[in-house]
């Protein structure tokens, strides 16, 4: 009896797990901001290329077989992860510069009009939450949808209906994303602070930088870490918000930090142009990586690599512990390279980012193997060109 009851439960145990781990609750997938999941059993990694016919600067959120990605223009497309075919899609009606998240078969987007949950089941809005523009990408934690809006308010909403939990009036615009951890929410602010406020409405502390916070605060061992456009990268303590140590890169930080927790280390871009890997323990630098170009998206990790798009048009793929490339992609060529500011979601050994020409991209990152590029296209398509005017030149000689 009590051997079958024990049975039933680790396969419940079993059962339950990989449901949880399926969930994309926040921006680049969790606190850590490693944008990865393990690929399933029998996943297949193909290599493809799909255009949304907008600019795609979110960060794609992955659920089950799909990734989600939504447009600058508002059009969301569910699309299956193996074969780059569209699934389905959904018109929000409204400009979106916010990432999707998802939790339990549901979607959480924000627009320009406020936010909206999605069915993935029927493809519909469960409900929609009206107020200023949210480029804030939201935060899923203990059944509550947690965000900050450009009307200077971080909102809390129900998950099944919308409702507000949680609606604190703080000070400038949210760009940041929150994160929650042990109730209480972390998020930067245009008025270049950070702000610690509980789950129960109530403020714990902020932290003042000399510049706007755009980027996305990560978590590690009872400390904060983030950006801010005064160029800082900052280590605050979880509890009341003391400095540990902060970093000068020199020029704007947007990118939001990548912590690795087994190497205690954190990864993050800057305008300057740099990806830089940072001890989190005390701020010493372990490397630098110079990309040649503005560096927005927020880099993925995987095992020994870490990934990220630059504003030059191309994608790298560094040693993480070396700052050694390992591969370089760039889907355009000199006349049509787009900037990649979009931020990697990383499947098993697929990685998937968009670009500013609306192009989604699926790679393997363990092989090193890309889709065709426009490089690619635009040299056969010049090998043409100067066989049909060699061609023409000749035929006019016999003459």
């Amino acid at each position: 009896m009590y051997k079958k009851l024990i049975i039933a439960l680790i396969i419940c145990v079993l059962c339950l797990s990989p449901i949880a781990a399926e969930n994309w609750d926040s921006f680049a997938g969790d606190v850590n901001h490693s944008a990865y999941r393990d690929g399933e059993s029998g996943f297949v990694t193909n290599l493809w290329t799909f255009n949304m016919e907008s600019p795609v600067h979110c960060s794609p959120a992955i659920y089950k077989d799909y990734i989600y990605v939504v447009s600058d223009d508002g059009m969301l497309k569910a699309i299956n992860m193996e074969k780059g075919h569209e699934e389905w899609k959904l018109d929000l009606k409204s400009k979106t510069n916010s990432s999707p998240i998802v939790h339990s078969n549901r979607l959480y987007i924000g627009c320009e009009d406020g936010i909206k949950a999605v069915n993935i089941n029927t493809h519909k809005i469960s409900w929609e939450y009206d107020c200023n523009d949210v480029q804030s990408t939201p935060f899923f934690y203990d059944d509550v949808v947690y965000f900050g809006c450009d009307d200077g308010h971080l909102y809390g909403l129900d998950k099944d209906n919308g409702k507000v939990v949680l609606n604190k009036k703080l000070d400038g615009k949210f760009k940041s994303s929150p994160i929650v951890v042990n109730d209480s929410i972390y998020i930067g602010s245009t008025n270049g602070k950070l702000y610690s406020v509980g789950t129960d409405k109530e403020k714990n502390w902020d932290y003042t930088t000399g510049d706007q916070i755009l980027s996305s605060p990560s978590y590690v061992n009872e400390t904060i870490i983030f950006g801010s456009t005064d160029g800082n990268l900052y280590c605050l303590n979880e509890s009341d918000g003391a400095l540990n140590w902060k970093v000068d890169l020199n020029n704007k930080i947007i990118s939001s930090p990548t912590i690795d927790e087994n190497d205690n280390s954190v990864f993050v871009g800057s305008d300057e142009g740099n990806l830089t890997c940072i001890d989190t323990r005390d701020g010493t630098v372990k490397w630098s990586h110079h990309a040649g170009d503005k560096i927005k998206s927020t880099p993925a990790l995987k095992e020994n690599l870490i990934a990220f798009g630059c504003d030059n048009g191309n994608f790298y793929v560094l040693n993480k512990y070396t700052g050694l490339e390992e591969f370089t992609y760039n889907p355009g060529t000199f006349l049509f390279n787009s900037k990649i500011t979009s931020s990697p979601a990383i499947n098993g050994n697929s990685l998937f980012f968009g670009d500013d020409s609306g192009n989604v991209y699926s790679l393997n990152i363990e092989k090193h193997e890309v889709p065709g590029s426009m490089q690619l296209y635009y040299s056969i398509g010049v090998l043409i060109v100067v066989l049909i005017v060699a061609v023409v030149v000749v035929k006019k000689l016999k003459k």
